[in-house]
Formats: C-alpha cells, structure tokens, sequence
C-alpha cells in the first residue's frame, strides 16, 4: 500500500509468529452507554515461531459489541519466551462479520476465518535485550475465533 507521499507501508511475508490463546466463557456485564459490555479471560496458550517462542500467561479481553455489530476488541497479556523472559502485549482490534456467522461463532460453532474480519494492532514491551525489536514495532494480527480460542497470525508492520 502507498500512503499520499509515496512511500511504501507493508507487512512482513509469513507471520513473525502465531498466538493460540486459550479462552475462558465469556462474562456478560450488560449494555451500557458504549454497548454490551463483556470481559474473556486468557487462560495461556502458545507462541510459536521463527523470532519467538513460548507460552501465554493470563489476562483478559474486554470488548464492546457496539450498536452497530462489531465488536471491540481490547486485550492485555503477556507471554514468556521459552527462555523464560517476558513480554508484555497489547493488541486493540475489531471482529465484524454478517450476523449469521458472528451467531455462528458466538454458539461454538467452527466458521471458516474467510467469513468475517478480525483484525487486531499489538505493540509489545519488554526489558530483555535480545527481544528489544519488540519494542520498536507495530504488529497486525488476523484473527480466527475458535470455541475457547483464539488464534492470531503476527506480522510485523514494516
């Protein structure tokens, strides 16, 4: 893609490394102002690929399901390498689709990722050197939603 003044912005060709996350149910809390508000617990999961490797340590998801469908996406974490460092994550996203497939992934169901979008921006912090790259990047994450799960293809922004 070409911004107005030409220059070229891009994503890394293959993933740096994909997330499987373990989910728990999801906590229902109403609809507020904002929308119907809820929070997903990340339970852990896998990091897996050729610049990191490692395992999901707990957080959440808190979302929105706005008014108009989609859902807003605002998940915190960490992950620590198999190294045993750690990386602290922040992926703010959107998941869309036509109501009968987000209906479809909201009872379980296995819904091809090709039928909805669900896109997510992460930015990492760390304090071990040999991953300080984490720092200085911006990530895109596509998403497909599984029963308890989420996986998350990452490519660097470059």
């Amino acid at each position: 893609m070409r911004r107005k003044d030409g220059a070229l912005i891009m994503i890394s060709q293959a993933p740096i490394f994909t997330i499987h996350a373990e989910l728990a149910d999801i906590r229902h809390f109403g609809t507020t102002p904002y929308g119907e508000r809820r929070v997903v617990d990340i339970l852990g999961g896998r990091v897996e690929g050729p610049r990191l490797k490692g395992r999901i340590l707990p957080g959440a998801d808190w979302q929105i399901v706005r008014p108009d469908g989609v859902t807003d996406l605002k998940a915190r974490y960490a992950i620590e390498t198999d190294r045993g460092t750690r990386v602290l994550v922040r992926s703010d996203g959107l998941r869309r689709g036509p109501p009968e497939v987000i209906a479809a992934l909201a009872r379980g169901e296995a819904v091809a990722p090709s039928r909805y979008y669900f896109r997510t921006v992460m930015r990492f912090e760390t304090a071990d050197p040999t991953l300080a790259w984490l720092n200085r990047i911006l990530a895109l994450g596509t998403g497909a939603r599984e029963k308890l799960a989420v996986r998350l293809d990452v490519y660097e922004v470059v």
